[in-house]
């Protein structure tokens, strides 16, 4: 383990700060952008530990792994050791722990991912990944592929109220390069109700949970990311109107 999973404690020390004690990339203690990651581990942590009360190991496959910021929420968590991690990416990105992976795949997620046999993995992890692709179904059908029959996948993606998302997919791409987002590569936008939607094609699948960690974020409202309350009332208002967050996390179940 390389930094403390207490948030407090790193707090108290003379360390860089780190987001929820174990995050470099952003300083906020309690970073909203991060807390995605923090809520997801937290989860896969009590799943490791209910497999391991079943006398097997947890195996979770992190779609997008970018940098490795799952990882890093993960390896401080009491079950790490019952959970075999795997990644795959569009290019080799990792930076954090690059050997804890049990597998790293590089390739394309709409071209299916062929390398990989079908239901391998208990938990499949896609985040912030799907709004970067057009072949929106053929990455939805190789996540569900990817998962065993009971399996769960973690899918996160940025979200708008309607009608923005509307907006944002068909007339922002439109405008003069200087008053656009910088956010290029975006080639989806999505509702709640219209990720939704995308989800519900996938007939095995049944949505579980649906949350959400940033309403308003960032500004002259950042230095509360320094504080566990503020932390606390955003996952508390991210529960109770995902659809009104900056992004959302919806877990879903693959039928047995």
């Amino acid at each position: 383990m390389t930094a403390s999973a207490d948030p407090q404690a790193a707090s108290n020390s003379t360390a860089p700060r780190l987001a929820f004690g174990v995050d470099p990339s952003r300083p906020e203690r309690y970073s909203l952008r991060q807390a995605r990651y923090a809520a997801l581990a937290d989860d896969i942590d009590a799943w490791a530990g209910e497999a391991a009360r079943r006398g097997q190991t947890l195996s979770v496959l992190d779609v997008g792994c970018g940098w490795g910021p799952l990882l890093r929420h993960l390896d401080t968590k009491a079950h790490f050791d019952n959970i075999a991690i795997s990644a795959a990416d569009l290019k080799d990105t990792i930076r954090y722990r690059r050997e804890a992976y049990r597998d790293y795949v590089i390739g394309d997620l709409t071209q299916g991912y062929p390398e990989i046999p079908s239901e391998q993995y208990d938990v499949v992890v896609c985040e912030q990944v799907l709004e970067h692709l057009a072949a929106l179904d053929s990455a939805l059908a190789t996540l569900v592929r990817l998962a065993r029959p009971g399996g769960r996948l973690a899918i996160g993606v940025p979200i708008f109220l309607p009608p923005l998302h509307l907006a944002r997919k068909h007339l922002v791409p439109r405008l003069p390069r200087f008053v656009r987002p910088d956010d290029s590569t975006h080639q989806q936008a999505f509702s709640l109700a219209s990720f939704l939607r995308e989800l519900h094609k996938q007939p095995s699948l049944t949505v579980e949970a649906v949350r959400g960690f940033r309403i308003v974020s960032g500004g002259l409202l950042r230095p509360l990311e320094n504080y566990r309350w503020w932390w606390r009332f955003n996952r508390r208002l991210g529960e109770l109107l995902p659809a009104a967050c900056i992004e959302v996390q919806i877990i879903a179940r693959k039928s047995e």
